[in-house]
């Protein structure tokens, strides 16, 4: 058997359970974020939040460094947007070592400032295992699409 088909073959032989149950408690982890700002409470993120999380701004147009300024973009949208609808689709976590990315494709609309929106993309964050379990480290927003909707 040709070296990468081996590799593939073993990889499938071992026991997934711990994975799988990692995986849930991971993607556990991003729904109870999702969950805490999407009920208007982002000041409440603050425990699942590691103290010197990067956003990466969608297309990689900059960034904001530290909780503190990663929880007050939550707050801010939280005070300007009401959320018409919000669905999350094609979760993903995998899960390296004391790292796990999670990411998950989304659709949201809003209306912000008397006018809807229609957001789409991908959600993307790294988390880091901490002696008090698992924190968000790092995000990113792929492919975000931006369109007028009615709301």
């Amino acid at each position: 058997m040709p070296l990468p088909a081996r590799l593939f073959h073993d990889f499938r032989r071992r026991d997934t359970t711990n994975h799988a149950n990692r995986f849930r408690a991971r993607d556990q982890d991003l729904a109870t974020i999702n969950q805490t700002w999407l009920e208007g409470r982002p000041q409440d993120l603050e425990a699942l939040i590691h103290p010197e999380i990067t956003f990466v701004f969608p297309g990689f147009a900059g960034r904001a460094a530290g909780r503190d300024a990663f929880i007050a973009g939550f707050v801010d949208f939280c005070q300007s947007a009401r959320i018409v609808s919000c669905h999350e689709h094609d979760h993903q976590v995998d899960l390296i070592a004391d790292m796990a990315v999670a990411s998950f494709g989304f659709e949201m609309i809003y209306e912000q400032e008397g006018s809807g929106f229609r957001a789409r993309g991908r959600d993307l964050w790294v988390f880091a295992r901490q002696a008090g379990g698992w924190l968000a480290c790092w995000r990113t927003m792929l492919d975000l699409h931006e369109e007028p909707a009615s709301a």
